[in-house]
């Protein structure tokens, strides 16, 4: 089997190796874009507004400090697709067994979900803002993200960052515009960089931030967009490709760090100042800035938001295509598999609005941040073993000091999303009747916990997978002389339909006169599926009549054959009467379905497969 390229409907996709000078350096340009989305998208913003509306300009250092932090995590993770043509879930597939890459999966694919989820509300609750749409309908609306999506992807990879920078492009002009209108204290700004301690809800928040800011679906991302770079696979070439993608990186993460900041120091001069300390919904800085500024500023606000929400979400299922077909190498069609990311973030959301009305909708944002909180350790902590390997990363692994720096991250990361946690379950233990956090709760965190200190611990203490992570799929087996295989008893599947005559003729090509056939039909009539084979309906009674029409056809021409009907599931049948008859051989026609018909119609052949444990030769 080939190895299955991170993203391939767009890998290697934009050429870097015809241009010059300035637009060599530009054809690197995109992906981190692409990242940055993720660090000013809903969950950003609501932390960032509760963050400026209780304590002024204290915490733009905290911002700071997520955004290094998310510098350095995000240049690994472009490393890693570097050098070794891997995004980080392939890589953890690769270096941990495959019981552990299912749960791994599950938890991205939450994350993901819950991701999703914030930024489907975020811009719900823009489009509501700016349109008076109900939030029902705007939440409906952004299924069509899954279209667009794929509109994009047809158009190729630039034309998608074309897209994404033209929105960060429109939420950082927004935001720039309504600085002049709150017109901030530049000298209280700057006094906001300086560190200070945090305590109680300060610190409270600053976790949000944190968790808001560093979130694991963008490491899986941008592992996978770097690929989409046709680079040198050279030593020269690897070097020049890192050093282009970190100043995409920085450029792209600063700008993001601008808009964080701007929604902080916007709450800070509009809200904290106005002595309007407890703004935490984003509905109520859109009306609170309508009463203070009148209608630019809120507009701008509205427009900003869907502009993040639109863009964050086109990342996030691009992210859900990367961990499913990293993790558990599962490949669905495209439209498919996005529609299933949406829907599943959808969901909660229309859940929570018909339960409990439209207001409940700010407490599912933050709680989606809790559970992004829960995954962070999951990625980070593989992303740092795999880049500081010598033996995988050769002259590219990372240096000592940013192994340091890398690990000390990833424990204060960890640490704060862990305190997080702890106080959210916390909470819901005060109230009353809550038995369910004692039966379920409590007992996946623990299985999460353990599950993190495997992953820390299991590429430590076993080195013996590194030969399988540097090749993935094993070495190439020297092929001897081959010997003629024959074949004594064939089976042959047939539905009496235009195949049939192919089919046969391929079978009879593998065994000549001297095996024996096997002719097999399945009749799948309701009847024949719950009484078996006493049914002798109408199509049984034709089939067989059928079958034996084709056995006395090969004995004219001299072949031996016999005649079998099964009843029911046709995999089922097909494979009981081989195992049976303890074929050697099993020959099938497969029908060519497309679209729909291949959903409904194209899993026997596969089924078949799965259920015999002997050579099956396909015939179209």
């Amino acid at each position: 089997m080939a190895k299955s390229e991170s993203l391939s409907e767009v890998h290697q996709s934009v050429a870097t190796d015809k241009r010059k000078g300035w637009k060599r350096i530009l054809s690197f340009i995109g992906p981190a874009y692409l990242i940055s989305v993720g660090y000013m998208d809903p969950g950003n913003w609501a932390t960032d507004l509760a963050g400026g509306s209780k304590f002024g300009y204290q915490l733009i250092w905290v911002l700071l400090m997520s955004n290094l932090i998310a510098l350095l995590l995000q240049s690994l993770s472009a490393r890693l697709g570097i050098v070794r043509g891997l995004d980080l879930a392939q890589a953890s597939k690769h270096a941990y067994p495959r019981w552990a890459n299912i749960p791994l999966f599950g938890l991205a694919q939450t994350a993901i979900i819950a991701c999703d989820l914030a930024e489907i509300i975020g811009m719900a609750i823009g489009l509501q803002l700016l349109f008076g749409l109900p939030l029902i309908w705007g939440i409906s609306i952004t299924i069509f993200d899954t279209i667009l999506l794929l509109f994009l992807l047809n158009k190729g990879m630039r034309a998608m960052e074309g897209f994404i920078v033209s929105m960060v492009f429109i939420v950082g002009i927004s935001f720039l515009v309504e600085m002049f209108i709150v017109e901030p204290s530049l000298k209280e700004v700057a006094r906001g960089f300086e560190p200070s301690l945090l305590s109680g809800d300060a610190l409270y928040i600053a976790i949000g931030i944190i968790g808001a800011t560093v979130m694991p679906h963008n490491l899986y991302l941008h592992s996978s967009l770097v690929q989409t770079r046709k680079i040198e696979r050279t030593t020269k070439g690897i070097q020049e490709a890192l050093k282009f993608n970190l100043i995409d990186t920085t450029v792209a993460l600063n700008l993001a760090f601008f808009v964080n900041a701007a929604i902080l120091i916007l709450a800070a001069a509009a809200f904290y100042k106005n002595g309007l300390h407890e703004v935490a919904e984003i509905q109520d800085a859109h009306k609170l800035l309508s009463n203070i500024f009148g209608n630019i500023a809120p507009a701008l606000f509205a427009i900003a938001l869907i502009a993040a929400g639109q863009s964050s979400t086109v990342t996030g299922t691009l992210a859900g295509q990367i961990i499913m077909e990293g993790h558990i190498n599962l490949r669905i069609q495209p439209w498919l598999r996005r529609l299933i990311t949406r829907l599943l973030a959808i969901i909660p959301a229309f859940f929570t609005i018909l339960h409990y009305g439209d207001d409940a909708l700010g407490g599912l944002l933050v709680l989606s941040q809790v559970v992004l909180s829960l995954q962070l350790g999951f990625a980070i902590i593989p992303l740092i073993h795999f880049t500081s390997d010598k033996k995988l990363m050769k002259d590219f692994a990372i240096k000592l000091w940013v192994k340091v720096l890398a690990w000390t991250s990833a424990l204060g990361i960890i640490a704060l999303n862990v305190k997080l946690v702890i106080e959210e379950i916390s909470g819901w233990t005060k109230e009353a009747n809550h038995w369910w956090i004692y039966v379920i709760i409590f007992p996946v965190v623990i299985l999460i916990v353990l599950l993190l200190l495997y992953v820390f611990f299991h590429p430590i203490i076993n080195k013996r997978n590194t030969e399988r992570q540097m090749v993935p799929h094993g070495n190439a087996l020297e092929i001897e002389n081959i010997e003629k295989v024959t074949y004594e008893r064939i089976g042959i599947a047939v539905d009496f339909s235009k195949n049939d005559r192919n089919t046969i003729r391929h079978a009879l090509i593998q065994g000549g006169k001297d095996a024996h056939y096997y002719l097999i039909h399945v009749v799948e009539t309701a009847a024949a599926r719950y009484h078996g084979d006493v049914v002798m309906d109408h199509e049984t009674q034709s089939d067989g009549e059928n079958l034996e029409k084709y056995r006395q056809n090969l004995a004219d021409l001299g072949y031996n054959s016999s005649a079998f009907i099964g009843f029911g599931g046709t995999a089922n049948a097909i494979a009981k009467i081989s195992n049976s008859n303890k074929l050697e051989l099993l020959v099938m026609g497969a029908h060519g379905h497309k679209g729909l018909k291949d959903l409904i119609f194209g899993t026997t052949v596969d089924s078949v497969r799965h259920k015999v444990n002997m050579p099956v030769l396909i015939i179209r």
